[in-house]
């Protein structure tokens, strides 16, 4: 794709080949959802006691940041006796998520519910219940090995007990709030105010200049070597594209003068939406900001490419957004280091 096929905004009108609403492919395909969230179950009174009670619903396990991994996935365990057995040791969970039912292409048998544990301190494993092969880990130090099922319940239940976390009272008067519908509103009982979980939307961007190439930043020492897309989140009363253009001109003092979004991806560490864009520019040179990025550089595909490979330079993983959106630009796949 050349630089200008990549950067043409599809508000600026298609060619007339094009049938009336033509849906643009984006960089990240649409997949389809392997757990039913199941809105409207989940508003039913009872519904974690009902799927305690039922013998076939499993559970997986939180506990601060990390969750309960065993082998190569989420540590997924019978809800019920894993559940006595952590109250019978004084380790019960301090809260219990539906998180839904599995649905016909996840790994889980269709239609099985799913709970999560999230407790007040991590068990050691061989204890409580758990297994003594288990071990706790972020969701980075696994996701690479994870299955597409695991990693949709380690994202989604990451998401929801970081919103519970930091939703324990009441915005409006201060009141500690209680859960309901399984997990998913938090109600204030001195005023009746009901509270939904949060999903804070944020832009990346990668950044293309006149002569086609591409504006990377880090923060942090000068010196180091991390570099990757630019990012910020969207503020009050702001569209996604005035936020690209105002969040690069802030980092890097560079103006924006089209955009066009390529795909999202969730990131609830603790509660983001990645927007991801590409946009264009008419400068060529990016003063940083000193605060959010210390450092900014120009770089074409061999020089990207030639300066990875001779470890000058770290770009993201291949786990982010951030990664899927700088190959979108170089054309194909960047080899690391560890490929040479």
């Amino acid at each position: 794709m050349s630089h200008a096929e990549s950067v043409t905004p599809v508000y600026q009108g298609q060619p007339a080949t094009l049938p009336a609403n033509h849906l643009m492919d984006t960089l990240l395909p649409v997949r389809p959802a392997l757990v039913d969230r199941g809105s409207a179950v989940r508003t039913a009174p009872g519904i974690v006691d009902e799927q305690l009670a039922s013998p076939g619903t499993l559970a997986v396990v939180l506990s601060g940041r990390q969750g309960l991994v065993q082998g190569g996935g989420l540590c997924v365990a019978a809800a019920q006796p894993l559940f006595q057995e952590l109250t019978a040791a004084g380790s019960a969970p301090e809260l219990v998520v539906y998180l839904g039912s599995a649905l016909p292409d996840s790994d889980l048998p269709a239609g099985t519910g799913v709970l999560l544990y999230v407790l007040p301190e991590q068990v050691a494993p061989g204890t409580a219940g758990i297994p003594s092969d288990a071990r706790w880990a972020g969701f980075r130090e696994v996701a690479a090995g994870l299955s597409a099922t695991h990693t949709a319940l380690f994202v989604e239940a990451s998401a929801i007990t970081n919103w519970h976390a930091g939703h324990t009272h009441c915005p409006r008067c201060g009141t500690p709030t209680e859960v309901e519908a399984g997990g998913w509103v938090r109600r204030c009982p001195a005023d009746s105010s009901e509270h939904y979980p949060r999903t804070d939307p944020a832009i990346i961007v990668t950044v293309v200049g006149p002569d086609g190439r591409l504006l990377l930043g880090g923060g942090g020492p000068l010196d180091a070597r991390n570099y990757s897309t630019l990012a910020g989140f969207v503020e009050p009363g702001e569209s996604l594209e005035q936020a690209v253009v105002r969040e690069i001109y802030e980092e890097v003092g560079v103006r924006v003068t089209a955009c066009q979004y390529l795909g999202s991806q969730s990131w609830p560490f603790p509660a983001s939406l990645m927007l991801g864009f590409t946009a264009v520019t008419e400068d060529a040179e990016a003063r940083p900001d000193g605060v959010e990025v210390t450092r900014a550089r120009w770089f074409s595909r061999e020089e990207l490419q030639e300066a990875v490979l001779a470890g000058d330079i770290t770009i993201s993983s291949r786990l982010s957004i951030a990664r899927s959106l700088i190959e979108h630009w170089y054309g194909g796949r960047i080899r690391d280091l560890a490929e040479a």
